[in-house]
């Protein structure tokens, strides 16, 4: 299986980052150039079709994509099943080599596995696929941000591009979204493997926050205004029943925790 590393030339020190957290979990990985959005202001001008995007995407969200692309691209030809892409900002599990060594483990009917936490609330079956070395996989039925770590079976990725030949929707978005990626099968790994630095150590923030939310600041978006209390009771009763109705539907609501990174004794 491929382990794949989106890192921009202008970001050495990241490349070196990522090169000791696959040293400290003992294997290998291969970097694959990123598309820099501040060296293509084209991106720009590209045709967005709206099927799923529900704004524009900014430049560095385009690059991002098409990023992503180069490594379903690299999946799609490979011989392996599955393939692994990272992000070059990821702190890993100790325990990462393990399960990044083969894909033994991963469910026959995977079509996605999500490696990473975004620390945010997500939904995911009760039903437990037990992953090996402490680790589970479950259903994944609700948006869990970020694509900075998972693994991508190699018909699904030739799916995502086929999907992506016009830019349309950010990468998370498109994977990590059950809506948008109705048809896929989409697991969790619970605790995750991976986490973005930010999160982690705070020294590599994150480069496509930074870029998006000047672009939304610049345009104002970023502003927040008080919702009516009609509007803030209503959203409260509408939390209300869609616990109650994934509660029913044998979901549970998690904060997916991330494996400690440190080895134990």
């Amino acid at each position: 299986m491929k382990r794949l590393v989106i890192n921009l030339d202008r970001s050495p020190e990241r490349l070196a980052h990522m090169s000791r957290e696959f040293a400290r979990i003992g294997i290998g990985f291969e970097r694959v150039a990123g598309i820099d959005g501040k060296q293509h202001p084209d991106l720009m001008l590209q045709p967005q079709h709206a099927i799923h995007a529900t704004r524009p995407l900014s430049g560095s969200e385009i690059a991002c994509l098409h990023s992503h692309r180069a490594c379903w691209t690299i999946i799609a030809q490979d011989e392996a099943p599955y393939g692994a892409v990272f992000e070059d900002d990821m702190v890993f599990s100790s325990k990462a080599g393990a399960l990044l060594g083969d894909t033994s483990w991963v469910p026959a009917d995977a079509d996605v596995v999500k490696l990473e936490t975004f620390f945010s609330r997500t939904v995911i079956q009760r039903k437990r696929t037990p992953a090996g070395h402490g680790f589970s996989m479950f259903r994944l039925r609700k948006g869990h941000p970020g694509a900075g770590g998972y693994l991508l079976s190699r018909r699904t990725a030739r799916d995502f591009l086929e999907a992506t030949a016009q830019a349309n929707i950010a990468v998370d978005d498109l994977i990590f979204n059950p809506i948008m990626s109705a048809g896929k099968t989409i697991y969790q790994l619970v605790p995750a493997l991976c986490a973005q630095d930010q999160f982690v150590d705070g020294r590599l923030a994150s480069l496509l926050d930074q870029e998006r939310d000047a672009a939304r600041t610049a345009s104002g978006l970023m502003a927040r205004q008080r919702k009516p209390m009609a509007v803030r009771i209503s959203r409260e009763a509408g939390r209300t029943a869609r616990w109650i109705a994934d509660f029913c539907r044998f979901r549970q609501r998690i904060i997916v925790p991330l494996d400690p990174v440190e080895a134990s004794d």
